[in-house]
């Protein structure tokens, strides 16, 4: 009896360490492509290019990035939501953790149709904090974490380049005034609130640029 009991939780003992070993569920695109169809498309288009620019562009944006800000939208344990909007929780909500990889993988991989700066008197301003950053200010140059053309790096750090200039400036503002606080370590409220209503246009503006 001893004998078969000690089997029998060796058994499990196995059992469960090679679940746990066992390789996570593959992200399918065809499926993220399912719920951009249905739940997505009114505000962010079917393949990710957004037609106003209250809602950003999310074709051929960081995979990684596009995930974490869907489940930074979810109220998790009875907790508030990383990032605060009403329409995107609401989004968001019956998503399961796939279905937010799914549709990150989808956008990630679309064709984007960028938006285009629309005050070329700005760029200069732009370009100079983009690449150099403001020393004096204690302000970093964005290219560090976004890329020299805003192309973006995993999970943090979105792409930017041909994103809609007044979703980037809202955006900033919006960590400067910690409207929006799902940054890490506070990286990005900590730079926005260093910089002016000027130069945070002349970003938004250089940015949608870039390509």
């Amino acid at each position: 009896m001893i004998r078969t009991t000690a089997m029998a939780i060796l058994f499990a003992t196995s059992f469960i360490a090679n679940a746990s070993d066992a390789p996570a569920a593959k992200v399918d695109p065809a499926k993220g492509k399912a719920i951009a169809e249905t739940i997505c498309v009114a505000c962010h288009g079917a393949d990710g290019n957004s037609v106003t620019a209250a809602n950003p562009h999310l074709a051929g944006q960081v995979e990684e990035y596009i995930y974490k800000q869907l489940k930074n939208f979810k109220a998790v344990d009875g907790k508030p939501a990383a990032r605060n909007n009403a329409i995107m929780a609401g989004m968001a909500a019956p998503l399961s953790d796939d279905d937010m990889k799914n549709v990150a993988a989808w956008f990630s991989s679309q064709k984007a149709t960028p938006a285009k700066a629309s005050d070329a008197s700005k760029i200069p301003l732009g370009q100079q904090l983009w690449r150099q950053g403001d020393f004096n200010k204690g302000v970093p140059a964005c290219a560090g974490c976004h890329g020299p053309a805003g192309a973006g790096l995993p999970a943090q750090y979105p792409k930017l380049a041909g994103q809609f200039p007044e979703y980037t400036e809202a955006q900033l503002k919006a960590f400067r005034a910690e409207e929006r606080a799902n940054d890490p370590a506070r990286m990005m409220r900590t730079i926005a609130a260093k910089l002016s209503d000027v130069e945070i246009k002349a970003l938004a503006e250089y940015a949608a640029g870039l390509r």
